[in-house]
């Protein structure tokens, strides 16, 4: 799909653009909700769980929705095509909210098994959908990508919003947060499939098999050197992408409890009256980060492009180091707030400086590394490559959920001493960032020898 005018954006892209936020509104939604509903005391309609075993079910759930992509892209390279993939997923999704607003343990685990299943579907292939808009050296794909960055955080804006006040109002509760954010998949849907025929056409269709001389089975031709190198390259930033979201997925887990137990949350009486909300409700913290990406992204977007026309701009490994390092400052303004925390209930001001941090970490690694997989992964195994990009993700998600269950014995002093409370936790994360951000820019070199020019 194209548009006559060649700095112009397919108008495909504005349709995946709702369709992703609309997702990403379901599932930030809902994961804002998921440690602060198990922790929460039985009388207050939660579960009562402790913060390792809620941080741990935590971890595996948003691990496996970053493996089940993997499977999704393969289905869709081989079988079914993007387009009957990401239709076969949204459903699953709306199915798994659904089935949570339920609040039995059996609706609960159904809910989270199908929003697996369903994000497997969905995640990986509508990225690759984004990227098959465009042809191979068309200028406007980073740009493309950064547009549909922006609806992937408006979407994470809006969901914590409209799901956490639901779930924390005395009028609504759980249910009404988690059945909110299967609505907001159904209408994602809806307006995707009402404007694909006109703004994406074919595009996404089942793949035709193909023949090659020499073979009588369908499948593609054997990689040249050049595109193993590549794939190389791609998978050993994929290894170092891994310890950034191990870090930075803390977000939902410690640094949701730490929002909960230890910020002070103080909402005035009239307003608290008006809501029925008795506090600001700690999930709203996590709209924070898609709040300044919609306002940080045009700025990194306009900045590449500053530092391209003066033949400046850095490679995408060192924007990806860079994107470490900024994530390690953050978690330095949390260790500083922990031990300022001893003193009484943390100002907000010290978890916002450290998600603003954050926010500028993710936008030199996230919104370039789903661009960086479009652009050199070959033809037939694009949807798989983008899953296999998303698998470090689920290491991470896996790791960063154990790694949360540590958060009270470390507090404890039961694992190690030195600062003392959370400090200590936070500084676990400001080594594991700034240490991998150091090496990743050390080796940058050499991955873009590998990328062979589209690095």
């Amino acid at each position: 799909m194209s548009d006559r005018r060649p700095t112009a954006q397919p108008e495909g892209l504005w349709l995946l653009f709702l369709l992703e936020m609309w997702e990403r509104y379901s599932y930030y939604g809902m994961r804002a909700l998921l440690v602060l509903f198990l922790i929460a005391e039985v009388e207050d309609g939660g579960w009562g769980w402790s913060v390792e075993a809620a941080s741990r079910l935590y971890g595996w759930y948003t691990g496996l929705v970053y493996l089940t992509p993997v499977l999704g892209g393969y289905l869709a390279d081989r079988y079914l095509g993007t387009h009957r993939a990401i239709v076969i997923g949204a459903v699953l999704i709306a199915l798994g909210h659904f089935s949570l607003a339920v609040e039995t343990p059996e609706g609960f685990y159904t809910g989270l098994l199908l929003l697996i299943l369903g994000t497997g579907f969905f995640k990986s292939n509508v990225s690759t959908l984004v990227g098959q808009l465009y042809g191979q050296d068309d200028p406007r794909r980073d740009g493309g990508f950064t547009i549909f960055y922006m609806g992937i955080n408006l979407g994470g804006f809006i969901g914590p919003l409209v799901c956490g006040y639901l779930a924390a109002s005395a009028r609504y509760g759980w249910r009404y947060g988690f059945g909110a954010a299967g609505v907001g998949m159904v209408v994602g849907l809806a307006v995707y499939l009402l404007g694909k025929a006109r703004y994406l056409g074919t595009l996404g269709a089942p793949p035709a098999r193909r023949h090659y001389a020499g073979s009588n089975r369908s499948s593609g031709p054997p990689l040249t050197p050049v595109e193993r190198d590549r794939i190389a390259a791609l998978l050993v930033m994929a290894f170092f992408v891994m310890f950034f979201w191990l870090a930075f997925e803390q977000a939902g887990s410690s640094m949701a409890v730490f929002a909960e137990r230890h910020t002070d949350r103080a909402m005035p009486t009239e307003l608290s009256a008006e809501t029925g909300v008795p506090a600001i409700p700690a999930a709203w913290f996590q709209s924070l980060n898609p709040a300044f990406i919609l306002l940080l992204a045009p700025l990194f977007s306009w900045l590449w492009m500053w530092l391209a026309a003066r033949g400046r701009e850095p490679r995408t490994p060192v924007k990806m180091a860079l994107g470490l390092l900024l994530l390690g400052g953050g978690f330095v303004v949390l260790v500083l707030g922990a031990l300022a925390n001893a003193r009484g209930a943390l100002s907000p001001l010290w978890l916002m400086g450290a998600i603003f941090l954050h926010t500028a970490g993710e936008l030199c690694l996230s919104p370039v590394g789903l661009a960086l997989v479009t652009r050199i992964a070959p033809v037939s195994m694009a949807a798989m490559l983008m899953g296999v990009w998303f698998l470090s993700s689920f290491a991470a998600n896996l790791l960063a959920g154990y790694l949360a269950g540590m958060l009270e014995a470390v507090e404890r002093g039961a694992v190690f001493h030195l600062l003392g409370g959370q400090a200590d936790f936070f500084l676990i994360l400001v080594v594991i960032s700034l240490a991998a951000g150091v090496l990743l820019l050390a080796i940058a070199g050499r991955l873009c020898r590998l990328m062979h020019g589209r690095g």
